[in-house]
């Protein structure tokens, strides 16, 4: 029989164009398992305990294996969620900053501050922001290892799973991870740590959050009863979190779960309608509570001419500043000068300001 040539030459191209389709789909689909399982194996290695530490005697200790706990209902946490390849410890002056205001502001509370790569000392004496910071009773540095932490928790088994560490923002999501779970174990607040707190949390009710704009609640600030409804929506925040949980999605895991359990439980999705009334004792503040200054103006804390407008801003209702670090950590303040960052740092972290050298 004979063969037409050109429908035989145009069978073998076929062919040939089918298998380097084949090949190149091979090699795609085993760059991204290589590159996935590589993401997943450095993401994991920064919250593991260290295999070595020539410093091992000095390495903070683990908040679970630690027999001084946090109270339960009366305790500040903040988070450090960075990397930390030398296992030191280590805080920029304006985190030691909101760290200082959080105890001073409120001595009755605890104040812990974890740090979920494991840290610890080298040598105290070239801290000088750790200094200014332990010299408060109610202040404690720990460890915490993420296993163990959320060990017999609604989120156990998804943290084993090891999806978060696949996460494009893997430290901003092993933060939003932690402030649930935190809230979960013990209760009391949550801090980010680019803020300033200007007052006593006693005098603020329990179980409340503030709106960042007219449709999200923000999830710089937290604060949660131990027990009771402040402990459901804890729950209810774990379940959402690994539900919905997005890698590719910085806001969707931390303002974006706190959210849509509010929404769900006032019956609305506007925050300034969030009341006590309509959500069973939980509160959402307006803006002006926590982000009086928008983080479009966050340049008016660093601009002199702009001090007596933002502290104004701020006197009328702020329960705290926030600084929008994500914008405005490059931005630097002369200790010293009349810039309103550097006057609110002066009166609630006067220790951490006058430690920072320089600049703060």
């Amino acid at each position: 029989m004979l063969r037409c040539p050109k429908l035989f030459h145009r069978r073998q191209n076929n062919r040939k164009s089918t298998l380097i389709f084949a090949l190149v789909a091979f090699l795609l689909t085993f760059s991204v398992i290589i590159t996935v399982k590589h993401a997943d194996r450095n993401g994991r290695k920064c919250f593991l305990p260290p295999v070595t530490m020539f410093w091992e005697d000095n390495l903070l200790p683990d908040i679970t294996e630690d027999g001084r706990i946090p109270t339960p209902g009366k305790t500040i946490f903040f988070h450090e969620t960075s990397c930390s390849e030398d296992q030191i410890i280590k805080l920029n002056s304006r985190q030691a900053c909101a760290i200082e205001s959080a105890a001073k502001m409120n001595p009755d509370w605890d104040v812990f501050v974890l740090f979920a790569s494991p840290v610890g000392y080298l040598n105290k004496t070239t801290l000088p922001l750790i200094d200014a910071l332990t010299s408060y009773d109610n202040i404690h540095f720990r460890n915490v290892n993420l296993w163990n932490y959320a060990a017999d928790t609604p989120i156990s088994e998804w943290i084993r799973d090891g999806q978060i560490f696949y996460s494009s923002y893997l430290n901003s999501h092993v933060s939003d991870f932690l402030r649930y779970l935190s809230l979960y174990k013990w209760g009391g607040t949550y801090l980010d740590l680019d803020v300033i707190v200007k007052v006593k949390f006693d005098t603020v009710p329990a179980n409340y959050a503030g709106a960042e704009s007219e449709d999200y609640v923000a999830a710089g600030i937290i604060n949660l009863d131990h027990d009771g409804f402040g402990h459901e929506i804890a729950e209810m925040c774990l379940n959402d979190f690994q539900i919905n949980f997005d890698g590719n999605d910085w806001g969707n895991n931390g303002p974006g779960v706190i959210t849509r359990v509010l929404r769900q439980v006032c019956q609305t999705n506007k925050p300034l309608f969030m009341t006590r009334e309509r959500c069973r004792g939980f509160k959402v503040f307006p803006i002006s509570a926590f982000y009086a200054i928008r983080w479009q103006d966050w340049r008016y804390f660093f601009n002199e001419e702009k001090t007596k407008e933002v502290l104004d801003t701020l006197n009328n209702q702020s329960i705290i500043v926030h600084f929008w670090n994500k914008h405005s950590s490059q931005e630097r303040v002369r200790v010293g000068d009349n810039s309103a960052y550097g006057q609110l740092a002066d009166q609630y972290c006067p220790n951490v300001y006058r430690s920072s050298g320089e600049f703060f």
